[in-house]
């Protein structure tokens, strides 16, 4: 299934659900369903089972459910998760980690490969598909970061990897944008990244439940490309399969010792050239300046677009 949130008419949250080519407003579907995601990952093993019918009725009698539609176009999208999830980003793409270290001088560090490592990035500054993103005043080297993100389903901790699975909600497109200049004075203090990391990531616009990648199993990921595009230019392609450690891995890593929570959300980190930072900028026609489009496709997942402002 593909869950969304968006603003309905009077400005507040409220849950659409994509079948086939439609948008489908879930209010008017069913008046037991919550009315945004922080009500459905309230309860979600429960919502999850009646949305699943909801959606197979919809693929069985489309005509049925088509008051139900509405606009995706003319639709503003939301994050897909709770208002206040704790946001955990990871590093897990080798190759990324050998570009980004080589540019320092320096090799892969023998630490990275015992355990997938991430920091706390701020929860509160998610913008959803096709939002405006004002280029901070602080920056002259503004970055997209490529991710994939997976979302908690219900509470746990110490959860073993081969039981993680069983708390994934589902995934979405994440970009995390990048303040370069600011992130590389910052790192050589030995914290970090914090300050160029603080203002801004992209999340959305669908939460893809795990069912819909059923045969997609490659490596450690999923067998599904991920593409990054400025200006409708493609600038970037990698592949999820070529993760170095699995989602499983990362959340037997957050869990250990601590609780994760329902709308709780983990980036994968960057997938190999997914930044300008690695593909460098005389090569994109810069760092992202007001008036960019930068737009991440990841297959089977999803298309999420930002524009910079001034």
């Amino acid at each position: 299934m593909k869950i969304a949130q968006i603003e309905n008419d009077n400005g507040r949250p409220s849950l659409a659900l994509k079948v086939r080519e439609h948008l489908y407003n879930i209010s008017s579907l069913s008046q037991v369903m919550p009315e945004n995601m922080d009500g459905l990952f309230g309860r979600w093993d429960d919502n999850y089972v009646i949305l699943s019918e909801l959606n197979n009725r919809i693929l069985s009698h489309p005509r049925d459910y088509a008051s139900c539609r509405i606009d995706e176009e003319k639709t503003r999208f939301l994050p897909p998760t709770i208002r206040r999830p704790s946001f955990r980003d990871f590093y897990a793409f080798l190759q990324h980690v050998q570009s980004a270290r080589a540019l320092r001088g320096l090799p892969v560090a023998e630490e990275w490969f015992e355990a997938p490592v991430f920091y706390f990035s701020n929860p509160n500054v998610f913008a959803g598909h096709g939002r405006s993103l004002q280029k901070p005043p602080y920056t002259e080297e503004l970055d997209f970061e490529l991710e994939i993100a997976c979302i908690i389903a219900r509470e746990g901790k110490d959860i073993p990897v081969e039981k993680a699975g069983e708390y994934i909600a589902g995934y979405t497109v994440l970009n995390d944008f990048s303040a370069r200049d600011v992130q590389r004075r910052e790192m050589k203090v030995g914290l970090g990244p914090a300050k160029s990391k603080d203002f801004a990531s992209g999340l959305g616009p669908w939460l893809v439940t795990p069912e819909e990648f059923v045969g997609r199993g490659k490596g450690k990921g999923f067998d599904l490309r991920m593409t990054a595009r400025k200006n409708g230019r493609l600038i970037s392609e990698g592949n999820f399969a070529d993760i170095h450690f699995s989602f499983g891995e990362m959340i037997a890593r957050a869990s250990r010792g601590v609780t994760l929570y329902p709308g709780d959300v983990l980036g994968s980190g960057t997938v190999g050239t997914g930044c300008i930072l690695e593909l460098r900028p005389e090569n994109t026609d810069g760092w992202l300046r007001p008036g960019d489009e930068i737009e991440l496709e990841i297959e089977h997942i999803g298309r999420l677009r930002h524009t910079v402002s001034a």
